[in-house]
């Protein structure tokens, strides 16, 4: 393996099926490597158990200085960052939901940890499906990607925002990112590493779309996740699309995935899968998944769990409402049997519209962002424009105007 890149800053630190998840005891003993081995079967995994993704924020450091970021990131490595054995005591706890549990590293860019590969190459042998969300910066070149893939990565992602360099790295606010991202995109196809495109949507992007899919196409990504906008971080200087926009973003979105050479599905957007149904297409109450055992469909602490750079247990990085911290607190007991994670698993708990909607069971709506415009995380999402039938009672705020 070569050399890992040296941390920038700071002190150290969807469809394959196969079986469901076994007890702790069956996970492969120590240095026995099952990247071959097929994912939880998605409609065997009991989202109350466990959660299909499990995403660490493994630091906030970053070079970039994206529009968008959730985690208002910065180049300094925060001093409270999970140490590298405490990382590991949190890789060990997620392989005890059960065989296979995906991982995601992301950040800030986690590169900024020169421990990262290790990270990885311990995961990867506890029997956890490894994934990592890396920035497009010229620290991701392709030695690195090459030797991401020989540590384990079973997926990466890289966000693109815009069509072009121009508009990308506008969005990202750094020359040159759109390149590198794409030779990184390019690098992981020749390391034989699957890749995904992350795509956030709002004012700024939407009209971006239609040339990102045909990119996400050339790059020969396997997955194609729409983001669509929570106004956390420096997100909150950014203008979401319309309810209505986002309705037909979504039925676009829909049939783009009827004939593309790629998977598509959507984060912080449920109501896309009540969008599908709508347009009579092959989607019904039974999940499908992405192509790494992760079922669609699935929102923020019901198949969704967050552990931030210090330790906190979220719902999800856009939810920053706090269940415990994994210092002191068992992440499973805490997914499994926190008062915040059980309400957000109970489609009859939600209030408003959301709650009055008869699709609440396959969508529910966008409780990060519920949360982000009422404080309120049963609350409505304001980004949708359904209206169930006979509702008459509020709506819900935070509504962008109509484009």
């Amino acid at each position: 393996m070569r050399d890992a890149a040296p941390p920038r800053r700071g002190p150290s630190d969807e469809p394959e099926r196969g079986h469901p998840g076994r007890p702790d005891d069956s996970a492969p003993p120590e240095g026995v490597r099952k990247k071959d081995r097929a994912p939880p079967d998605p409609s065997a995994i009991d989202t109350s158990r466990r959660p299909f993704v499990l995403v660490w924020e493994v630091t906030q450091a970053c070079d970039l200085a994206c529009d968008h970021c959730r985690a208002d990131a910065r180049p300094e490595r925060h001093p409270d960052e999970l140490s590298t054995e405490e990382g590991k005591r949190l890789l060990d706890e997620a392989r005890s939901f059960g065989d296979g549990q995906l991982v995601v590293l992301s950040g800030g860019d986690p590169l900024a940890r020169s421990d990262l590969l290790e990270l990885i190459e311990y995961g990867t042998d506890r029997g956890l499906r490894m994934t990592l969300t890396p920035s497009g910066t010229n620290s991701l070149t392709p030695d690195v990607v090459a030797d991401l893939a020989d540590a384990g990565i079973e997926r990466l992602a890289l966000s693109i925002d815009g069509a072009s360099a121009e508009a990308h790295d506008d969005f990202r606010g750094e020359s040159g990112s759109f390149a590198q991202t794409v030779a990184a995109a390019r690098a992981a196809r020749e390391a034989g590493v699957p890749l995904q495109i992350n795509t956030t949507v709002c004012a700024a992007t939407v009209d971006e779309l239609e040339g990102i899919r045909d990119l996400v196409a050339d790059l020969g990504a396997v997955l194609w996740s729409v983001f669509f906008l929570v106004p956390v971080g420096r997100g909150r200087v950014l203008d979401p699309v319309s309810p209505e926009r986002a309705e037909e973003t979504m039925a676009w979105l829909s049939a783009v995935s009827e004939s593309a050479p790629f998977g598509v599905k959507t984060t912080e957007a449920p109501h896309y899968r009540r969008v599908a149904i709508q347009r009579k297409r092959d989607a019904s109450d039974a999940p499908g998944d992405d192509g790494i055992g992760r079922r669609l469909g699935i929102t923020a602490g019901d198949g969704f769990a967050f552990v931030s750079h210090t330790g906190d247990i979220y719902p999800s990085g856009f939810l920053p409402r706090s269940a415990g911290n994994v210092r002191s607190d068992s992440l499973v007991e805490r997914y499994r049997e926190s008062d915040l994670f059980r309400s957000l698993r109970d489609p009859d708990a939600l209030r408003g519209k959301c709650g009055a909607c008869e699709f609440r069971h396959i969508c529910g709506g966008s409780r990060s962002r519920a949360f982000a415009h009422t404080g309120d995380p049963l609350g409505s999402d304001p980004l949708c424009a359904y209206v169930p039938d006979g509702y008459d009672g509020a709506m819900p705020s935070g509504r962008a105007e109509a484009d």
